[in-house]
């Protein structure tokens, strides 16, 4: 999953904010089944949030952890940022917000979801997962696909 944690001062988005934001965040990852994405809100209190030594009300730090898919080279890397920066534009930029995004590419073998290895990239499994937009164990996938 890409699993993105958004540290943001406690007030600083609405709830319609954080669900648009969160719906933002996972238009980015279209190919992917949309439950794989996770967006987290972690509020803090204002004088839990420093940059630089001082307090701030006006920064969002955004940590995220691939796991479904890697990148294979710098060209694909910079893609994706570049697509990512413009769905957090309308709630940081065009708001005046600082912001600062990290990602991290995690081994793809240390992930499951319900206890099962996720199915492999494009397979017919993974369609099937996207499709259902849930996991969808073994037994199920032959059944679904005795039905196509």
């Amino acid at each position: 999953m890409p699993l993105h944690r958004i540290f943001a001062p406690k007030g600083l988005y609405t709830p319609s904010d954080k669900a648009a934001l969160a719906q933002a965040i996972t238009a980015v990852y279209a190919s992917l089944p949309a439950f794989y994405v996770v967006v987290l809100f972690v509020e803090l209190e204002s004088d839990d949030f420093f940059v630089g030594g001082k307090a701030t009300k006006r920064m969002v730090r955004i940590s995220v952890e691939h796991l479904a898919r890697n990148f294979s080279d710098d060209a694909l890397k910079r893609r994706f940022m570049d697509r990512y920066e413009t769905a957090l534009a309308p709630f940081t930029k065009a708001r005046g917000i600082d912001w600062e995004v990290q990602i991290t590419d995690c081994d793809r073998l240390l992930w499951n979801i319900n206890g099962m290895a996720p199915p492999q990239e494009n397979s017919e499994e993974e369609k099937i997962w996207k499709q259902e937009n849930r996991a969808v164990t073994p037994e199920e996938i032959q059944v679904l696909k005795r039905k196509l």
